[in-house]
């Protein structure tokens, strides 16, 4: 709105003049306020809320929704119409403190590689970020092993007759079976029969 002062005059000389009570003047009495900058103002940028800082530890952004809007904010205009160098930022840098370090994470054990008696089972080991991806930054010196030494339980039926305790041919180890006292593992005992008697 814009405002002027109206007042009704008299005139009583060449440069005086009087000012009367407005019923004085007959003539209709112009207007003292009236609307005015009736155009639209210019669209304007409107900023939302921040997201929240991603990823969860380390560096990382946070990130917002910038809309070109009408100065009523009812409606939003496409991005052109806005000027571009008065936008606000849409990604600003942020922190949620250090990450936790890579650690070594271990599968489960697979089988035994021998059916019958000592063997060696596998199982996988892997340096491993806190989101899952491989790493180089694990200590080696901490790592756990990936392999180690097992058991499977024989069959250790007795053996009734003599004539049937052999060692099996395609074994070719029994005098080192011996020699080493493996004699009283079952398995040993099974396959060096003849080797292993009376030991």
């Amino acid at each position: 709105m814009r405002s002027r002062t109206v007042l009704c005059i008299r005139k009583i000389g060449p440069s005086e003049e009087e000012t009367l009570d407005n019923t004085n003047c007959l003539t209709h009495r112009p207007i003292e306020k009236e609307s005015c900058n009736n155009q639209s103002c210019p669209p304007q940028w409107v900023a939302l809320d921040w997201s929240e800082c991603t990823p969860k530890c380390g560096p990382g952004f946070k990130h917002r929704i910038v809309l070109c809007k009408s100065s009523d904010l009812l409606k939003t205009f496409p991005a052109a119409q806005c000027q571009e160098e008065s936008k606000p930022p849409v990604r600003i840098r942020c922190s949620l403190g250090r990450c936790p370090p890579p650690r070594w994470v271990t599968g489960d054990w697979g089988q035994c590689s021998a059916q019958c008696g000592l063997g060696q089972q596998m199982r996988t080991v892997q340096c491993l970020s806190y989101t899952g991806q491989a790493s180089s930054e694990c200590s080696e010196t901490l790592r756990p092993p990936s392999m180690q030494q097992c058991e499977s339980k024989c069959d250790s039926a007795p053996i009734s007759n003599t004539e049937e305790c052999k060692d099996v041919n395609k074994v070719a180890y029994c005098p080192l079976v011996l020699k080493f006292k493996f004699c009283s593992r079952a398995y040993f005992r099974q396959m060096c029969c003849k080797t292993c008697q009376g030991h």
